[in-house]
């Protein structure tokens, strides 16, 4: 089969990952094979490609917003038939046993592993999956717009719920690439009466965000009309937590999502920044109820996302794309027709 793979990290300017062929993998007693139709792009991609993020196989095969169909199945999948579409997200397995796990806090588990960093991900023509990690695609979706879904949409609606917002309360969204142009259709739907506030440093995500509803835009840094209740930060920049502190209300929440910072927090003093109960939560990876909870929601309200498909073999040139903001919203990597 043919797949995008990593050997070694480098910058994404130097083409690291390469095309190659590979086995077809074959599905285990409780997996299905998937032949994959797009993959999503992402930031986490671009981290582990440039080296953040260290994948614990290699070769590995990135790619963790998979839409596909079920060619096969093991013996003892009983939850897909042959012939249906699923997705497939970011949390690969959980050990199911520990406590975080047994709490409903798989995201946590120490043994989790991730597609696309622990397991062969869908930069490739097909792969696997256990049949309780794989979600059916609302009909309304088509595969590219689905992508998106899968890991910007539901990692965006776990942020969104731990923002606990409650409706009227002014809200800043930090960065507004894949996952913030989806939350906030979410909050347009689901807190009618909170204004949206937008910092991007760029005029088309800009452009964008107004045009799905933001009252405001500006860049990090700037000052809106209002101090915000809660705080939602996308971006891979350190200086944003400061930015972000710096427009919390009093008793405001900052939710941070992202695994990795690309620069430094700054220093914060205490007394300018944190003190009056402002809180600071940050996000960590998501769960198979997120996923289940997100995607009929998505089909309620119905989240239109912002897709731009290019071939698999151009995945170099999109992970470069989004490492420098040259991308609408977000990417989709097409592999099968």
């Amino acid at each position: 089969m043919r797949a995008m793979i990593l050997e070694s990290h480098s910058p994404i300017e130097e083409a690291p990952l390469k095309l190659a062929d590979l086995p077809t993998p074959s599905p285990g007693d409780n997996q299905i094979l998937v032949r994959v139709c797009v993959c999503g792009a992402c930031h986490t991609d671009l981290d582990e490609v440039e080296g953040r993020l260290e994948p614990t196989i290699s070769p590995i095969v990135p790619g963790h917003q998979i839409v596909g169909t079920v060619i096969d199945r093991g013996r003892a999948v009983t939850r897909f038939e042959v012939g249906e579409r699923v997705g497939i997200t970011w949390l690969f397995s959980s050990c199911g046993d520990c406590e975080f796990c047994r709490a409903g806090n798989e995201n946590l588990c120490d043994r989790a592993r991730w597609t696309g960093k622990d397991a062969n991900g869908g930069y490739a023509e097909f792969t696997v999956i256990g049949e309780n990690f794989a979600y059916p695609i609302p009909d309304q979706f088509s595969d590219s717009q689905a992508a998106p879904l899968l890991c910007a949409g539901v990692i965006g609606y776990r942020t969104l719920r731990l923002a606990e917002i409650t409706d009227g309360q002014r809200i800043g969204l930090f960065g507004f690439g894949a996952s913030a142009h989806i939350v906030i259709q979410i909050i347009r739907h689901k807190f009618p009466n909170s204004p949206v506030f937008v910092f991007t440093k760029t005029s088309r995500h800009a452009e964008l965000a107004r045009s799905l509803g933001a009252v405001w835009t500006g860049l990090s840094g700037d000052q809106p009309p209002e101090k915000l209740n809660k705080i939602m930060d996308f971006t891979p920049v350190g200086e944003c937590v400061r930015d972000a502190l710096g427009v919390l209300e009093r008793g405001g929440r900052l939710v941070i999502n992202a695994i990795r910072k690309e620069t430094p927090v700054p220093p914060l003093d205490y007394a300018e920044y944190l003190w009056l109960e402002r809180q600071i939560k940050s996000v960590a990876n998501v769960t198979r109820a997120d996923a289940e909870e997100f995607l009929p929601l998505a089909a309620q309200i119905p989240i239109v996302p912002t897709i731009e498909e290019f071939p698999l073999e151009q995945a170099n040139e999109v992970l470069y794309a989004i490492k420098h903001s040259k991308l609408r919203a977000a990417a989709a990597l097409r592999v099968h027709g």
